[in-house]
């Protein structure tokens, strides 16, 4: 069943989903001053990432509540490998002002050495970065312009049956061309719209204590139109809607359900060792996927716990449109990852 939202506010009264379900716009309200559920639990994040096929840059300002995190990545293909860092920020509860809509709010947050700001403009957003000491003083500086013109996204209002104070409310905006310079290592690197695409993860939620995700996504041109897709699954009551979805040339097509078929870890204890598959039970997305890098991170300390693998990597395969149309896919750049959590 894909049940589709309608408008109206997030939760009721009691601070509960009011209606689960998916949705191609922001139809629902989210208000964090409707959250009944304490203070600890609440978890809002903004992510972005761009990528072309040669390299790619992911920033993340996330309020944890009781933990924030400001993070940002460097993703070379060609070599391959990659860079991360990520300053922490205790007890931020809210703070950092992360907006109550995709489509509104600028957010801007600084800590130690790292600065990261994403603004509304006039057809689109703006990212920004200056970290000079990232990367052990190598440098990771820069603006990227990414265009939004009148397009679908993936938005889904996903409940927990264990706690009815505990919701994910999530979008996802695909196939953002890209333009801008990113100066990494005294050596700048151009983006450039017409190979370049920029995603939007917007989450805002009041999350169960154990969680294990599993997401995947790409933007990009097939046959020199817009395309893109998100999958995922792994945690909540997605009983009225998977967040499975493509688009292509603005429009959303929506999938039942889709899954991830991984290869054990490596001896590193990576998944990019060997290729994934992924299957949908309604036979319009199968893809095989040959993994390039691991952008892996790993926190524990026993009551919390972050265990991560975004795995960059190429998709080879068919999806079928709403109409019946097939697309046939072939090296497509994106991403799939496992994300293991006890917060």
């Amino acid at each position: 069943m894909q049940h589709k939202l309608s408008a109206g506010d997030l939760l009721d009264a009691n601070g509960a989903v009011a209606e689960a379900g998916y949705a191609t716009a922001e139809v629902k309200r989210y208000r964090r001053g409707a959250i009944k559920a304490p203070w600890y639990r609440i978890k809002e994040w903004d992510y972005y990432c761009v990528t072309n096929d040669e390299f790619g840059l992911a920033l993340t300002i996330a309020d944890n509540s009781y933990m924030g995190l400001l993070s940002a990545s460097w993703l070379d293909f060609r070599s391959p490998r990659t860079f991360t860092e990520g300053p922490m920020i205790a007890f931020p509860r809210g703070t950092l002002g992360l907006p109550e809509s995709a489509d509104a709010g600028d957010v801007v947050a600084e800590h130690g050495d790292m600065a990261i700001a994403f603004h509304h403009v006039k057809g689109g957003r703006v990212l920004l970065i200056d970290a000079p000491k990232f990367a052990g003083g190598k440098g990771l500086k820069g603006e990227i312009h990414l265009s939004q013109p009148e397009m679908d996204r993936m938005v889904i209002a996903t409940p927990f049956q264990s706690n009815p104070r505990a919701f994910y409310y999530n979008q996802k905006i695909n196939c953002m061309g890209a333009t801008g310079r990113i100066t990494f290592d005294g050596k700048a690197y151009e983006f450039e719209p017409s190979a370049s695409f920029g995603l939007l993860d917007w989450g805002r939620g009041v999350w169960t204590y154990d969680n294990t995700w599993y997401w995947g996504s790409a933007s990009g041109l097939v046959d020199g139109k817009s395309f893109g897709f998100n999958i995922g699954y792994g945690f909540g009551d997605t009983s009225k809607a998977s967040e499975n979805m493509v688009f292509y040339e603005g429009r959303a097509h929506k999938l039942d359900q889709v899954t991830f078929h991984m290869p054990p870890p490596s001896k590193q204890g990576t998944f990019d060792g060997a290729s994934w598959s992924f299957t949908s039970n309604d036979g319009r997305f199968e893809m095989r996927f040959e993994p390039v890098i691991d952008r892996a991170a790993a926190f524990d300390i026993k009551l919390l716990r972050s265990i991560q693998h975004q795995v960059f990597g190429y998709f080879t395969g068919f999806v079928v449109l709403d109409d019946g149309r097939k697309l046939e896919i072939s090296r497509f750049l994106g991403f799939a990852e496992e994300v293991q959590n006890r917060w």
